[in-house]
């Protein structure tokens, strides 16, 4: 899994693979006038070109994934301060917006890319209940500057798609993407065939 993100990391594990972390190193800046959703896209296959030309990659399955929230087609990725996270957290405050998540998988011979998109409506914090959320830090490291799991700032009125998407990492894509290679999911764990 070329992704630094505990949340991705916690959702893989629960499918019951065997991996190891492995952190791309690729700038995140948005190129001038693409859109979210190639964006995400493109991240997430940058960063699996970026982990599979190192050597020593050549016999890895590479997961790789992005997400990027779309706020009226505006990138919102992590925020840089403070003040960034307030102003985006105020920004989708009672509106709706989409959550695209890409993820790549391959290996040496096979690569596959996906992007899930989640429409998410997110209920009418107080600006207090936002200071408070971005006090604890928790969201430095997150596009948009939430987590939908947060059970104390609980940004989320209702969502349309897949939860794990919004997460993180669209569970539902990543296990069909894994069939490909003839990994299948039996009972929670992985089977190779």
């Amino acid at each position: 899994m070329a992704s630094s993100s505990p949340r991705r990391k916690e959702l893989l594990s629960g499918l019951g693979i065997q991996f190891e972390i492995f952190s791309p190193d690729i700038p995140e800046d948005v190129a001038p006038g693409e859109s979210p959703w190639n964006l995400a896209r493109r991240l997430a296959y940058e960063k699996w070109g970026n982990v599979v030309s190192k050597s020593g990659f050549e016999d890895y399955l590479v997961i790789t994934a992005d997400t990027v929230v779309d706020l009226d087609g505006r990138s919102l990725g992590k925020p840089n301060s403070r003040e960034e996270a307030f102003e985006m957290l105020k920004s989708l405050r009672a509106r709706e917006h989409l959550v695209h998540t890409a993820v790549c998988v391959g290996d040496g011979t096979l690569l596959l890319c996906s992007v899930v998109t989640t429409r998410v409506k997110m209920r009418n914090y107080s600006d207090g209940e936002i200071a408070s959320y971005v006090e604890t830090g928790s969201p430095m490291d997150k596009a948009g500057g939430y987590a939908v799991q947060d059970e104390f700032f609980s940004p989320v009125e209702r969502m349309e798609g897949s939860y794990t998407n919004v997460v993180g990492l669209p569970l539902e894509a990543v296990v069909r993407m894994l069939e490909r290679f003839d990994i299948k999911m039996l009972g929670g764990a992985a089977v190779v065939r």
